[in-house]
This record gives C-alpha cells, sequence and structure tokens, in this order.
C-alpha cells in the first residue's frame, strides 16, 4: 500500500453572476470529502446557483465522494440552479450507471456543452478570456 496522500484540488475556472466552472482534480473520496463540500458550498453561497464541475482531471471518486455530488446536485436544484457535470471520465460513468444514478446527474461531454445548457441571462462566456 502506498503512504501517498490521497488529494484533491478545485479549481475555480470561471466565477460570473449566477455561474461558475470549477475543475476538480485529483481523487474525490473519504480524505477530501469535507474540503469538496467546503470548497463548493462556499462557490454556491456566494450566488453562484448554476455549477459546472469540469472533471477532466478527476483521477478517482467512490461512493462517498458520489454523496457529495449528491448534495452539491440537491443544492443546487434547492436554490432554483442546477449542477452540471462535465467531461466524465470512464471510471466515473461506471461508478453512476453501477450505482444507477447517472439520471440523477445532468452530464455532458465537455464544459462548453455544459454551459449551454445554462440559461443565457447565466451563461458566462466560455472559454474565459485569457489572462493579460
Amino acid at each position: 500500500m502506498s503512504s501517498e496522500m490521497r488529494s484533491l484540488a478545485v479549481t475555480a475556472l470561471v466565477q460570473e453572476d449566477e455561474c461558475a466552472v470549477l475543475r476538480v482534480s485529483g481523487e474525490l473520496d473519504l480524505r477530501t470529502e469535507q474540503a469538496f463540500l467546503a470548497e463548493a458550498r462556499s462557490i454556491v453561497s456566494a450566488g453562484h446557483r448554476f455549477l459546472v464541475l469540469d472533471l477532466t482531471a478527476l483521477r478517482f471518486c467512490d461512493s462517498r465522494g458520489l454523496s457529495c455530488l449528491l448534495a452539491l446536485e440537491w443544492l443546487c436544484r434547492r436554490l432554483e440552479g442546477r449542477l452540471l457535470l462535465a467531461s466524465l471520465g470512464v471510471r466515473m460513468l461506471k461508478l453512476l450507471v453501477g450505482t444507477q444514478s447517472l439520471g440523477v446527474f445532468s452530464c455532458y461531454p465537455t464544459v462548453g456543452h455544459a454551459l449551454a445548457a445554462v440559461p443565457d441571462s447565466s451563461r458566462p462566456t466560455w472559454p474565459p478570456p485569457a489572462a493579460d
């Protein structure tokens, strides 16, 4: 067994008006769930009721991570928003299918596709403008 600690990073790619795009990388599990939920809740509490998670770099997600996503889905819907999952890897897709929770989430092949499902009045520019 490796002594390497599991890690998770949540990076805000865009935060505009009512929508935020976050890149989730690393592992979403028992060891990282609290940090993930704290970060995600703070983004939603700041008024971003439409939340797009770019899962391109998510290497691992277990049942605890899935519970986090379900809680976040509930929170966004409670605020009349949506959680949108983009760029799911094969493992994440297998987890959703295996747990019969695929239909609970709005899943898209890319961030651009996910943002197309956000209402025009809340949709940020994508890709974000390059920083000077």
